[in-house]
């Protein structure tokens, strides 16, 4: 009889299937990027996820974000991927946290019990906070880098921090680790494409932050590219 398992097995044997349903993975943003690495890592069988993200579904993702239907404007969107990855995956433990990552909560965040952690988060500060702590700490990580205003999913590449290219926010990024006295050593998604030129300026309220244009193509394609590093780092096998 087929089973859910079938077609993981046919590709990485039981023994692999068995590796993930023992590690524990957690995905900290679930926008556009990170809930597409949700849904992959669910879909590859990982036993424990800890999804964390203070938003709530808004109208204006749901072009791009797993989470996000007409339906379920204003539900927190960590609630609604666990119900989700709970239904794709029933062997595996979710925990949803509506919680924003700061520094001053870190250690709630980067823990010796989690195998890896994925860097989905939007605010710099955070997330330069985040890569430094994981590093100093030796948990394995990787990062998105800016997927707003971009189109080409075929320009998305993986590399080391120190060798980005042509990105406004791993620029940012490279600068605050630099000053925390890290040059490389992190693994990131990131986009060769020049950011592209915004045709249309909604008003703002006073403060607010003018978000990327984005749609679908190039947040997702980051998203299952950051679930495929986790994956294969985790079967730690020289062949995937």
């Amino acid at each position: 009889m087929e089973s859910f398992w079938s077609r993981t097995e046919m590709l990485i044997g039981p023994e692999g299937r068995a590796r993930l349903a023992q590690s524990r993975v957690a995905v900290i943003g679930t926008g556009g990027v990170g809930s597409f690495a949700v849904e992959g890592l669910s879909r590859a069988g990982i036993g424990y996820l800890e999804l964390v993200d203070p938003d709530v579904v808004r109208p204006s993702n749901i072009n791009r974000q797993v989470p996000a239907l007409h339906t379920t404007i204003g539900q927190p969107k960590v609630d609604i991927l666990a119900r989700r990855c709970r239904e794709i995956n029933p062997e595996g433990v979710v925990v949803a946290r509506q919680e924003a990552y700061s520094p001053g909560t870190s250690d709630e965040f980067i823990r010796a019990d989690l195998d890896f952690l994925v860097d989905a988060i939007d605010s710099v500060g955070a997330k330069i906070d985040l890569l430094a702590k994981a590093k100093g700490k030796g948990i394995p990580v990787v990062s998105s880098m800016g997927a707003g205003n971009r189109l080409d999913p075929a320009r998305l590449k993986v590399a080391d921090i120190s060798a980005t290219r042509g990105c406004p926010l791993a620029r940012a990024v490279r600068r605050g680790l630099k000053a925390r006295g890290i040059t490389k050593g992190i693994t990131v998604v990131y986009s060769e494409e020049p950011p592209l030129p915004l045709r249309i300026l909604p008003p703002l309220a006073p403060g607010e932050r003018r978000p990327p244009g984005s749609m679908v193509f190039v947040p997702a394609v980051a998203g299952m590219i950051l679930a495929s590093l986790v994956v294969r780092h985790l079967l730690s096998r020289a062949d995937y």
